[in-house]
This record gives structure tokens, sequence and C-alpha cells, in this order.
């Protein structure tokens, strides 16, 4: 067990917020569950008829939790690589990363992310606006609309994740294992 798969139960009664923080960080906890503790191989094994890997997963959402951190809540322009990256790049290269490598550049992603997000909660709170505008144009979200987001993102994947490591080695549950 890793503190990547800890899940920190708030109160029943708990607020918008500390709701949100929670429904995310249970579903990096899925996520990191799922994808955690394998080799190279089980991590670019495709999975037919999908050319997507876990290790694809991965790197995908350390560009998306990077995306956020910077673009989507500040404006900022993504840091390397995915300055200079392709869209879809992600997907494609993580072959070439070592599995530590990739573990290591997601929690590096998340603990960015979580810094971004306290930033902008004690700058104006859900309601603060986004830092970016959309594509097809209007006022930007606010902050809430973003972290809602980035939960669908991970909802969609662990989805896959789930799927994927079943195929790998058998492994299934809906929540990692918690310490007593």
């Amino acid at each position: 067990m890793t503190d990547d798969t800890i899940i920190n139960e708030p109160s029943l009664t708990a607020g918008e917020v500390e709701m949100l923080r929670f429904a995310l960080d249970r579903s990096r906890a899925m996520f990191a569950w799922k994808t955690g503790g394998l080799d190279a191989a089980a991590l670019n094994r495709p999975q037919p008829p999908s050319s997507m890997t876990l290790g694809g997963l991965i790197k995908h959402l350390t560009r998306v939790e990077d995306d956020t951190a910077t673009w989507r809540l500040f404006g900022e322009r993504p840091t390397a690589p995915w300055d200079t990256a392709e869209n879809g790049w992600e997907w494609q290269s993580a072959a070439a990363d070592t599995p530590d490598e990739l573990y290591t550049r997601w929690r590096e992603a998340v603990a960015r992310t979580r810094a971004a997000v306290d930033k902008v909660l004690a700058d104006g709170g859900l309601d603060r606006p986004a830092g970016f505008t959309p594509s097809r144009g209007g006022p930007p979200p606010n902050v809430r609309r973003v972290l809602v987001d980035l939960h669908d993102e991970y909802a969609r994947h662990v989805g896959h994740a789930d799927l994927f490591r079943e195929a790998v080695d058998g492994l299934v549950g809906e929540d990692p294992p918690q310490p007593s």
C-alpha cells in the first residue's frame, strides 16, 4: 500500500469544497491502486480492440493534472514536456518511460494540482473564474467546473484502468484496501 491509495473519508455532512476534494482524491486513489506496482510489460500491454495501455493512462492523467494546475486554473502555459508535445503524444510515448518515471511524474503532477487548488481556493473559492477561456468562446468556467471536469476525467479512466488491470493480473474491487 502507498500513500496514493489511502482514502481519507470526510464527515458525511462535509461542505462542498471538502466533498469535491474527497471525490477527486478517492478517484485518484482508485487509479493509483489499479495502475500501481506493475512492471513495464504490464504497463505497456495493449487491451484490444483499443490501443490504450495502463502506462498511457498514467501519462495521460499526468498531462491532465499538469494542464489543470497551469492552464485551466491560471491561464498559464503548460510546462515541459506538455508545452511542446502534440495532443495525444503521451499515449504513445509512455512506452519509452520506465514504470518509476511514470508513477513519479504522475504523483508530482497530482501534488502540483493540489497546491494550485489550494492557491485558487484561498483566492476566491469555487466561484472564482478559472484562468482559461473555452475554445468555443464565452466566459471562463468557475473553479468548481474545472474540478468537476478533472474528476470526470478520472472517473472515465478509472473504468478503463479497472478493466485493463483485471486483464493483466486479475485484480478486482472498487476501493483499494485501507490500513486498519
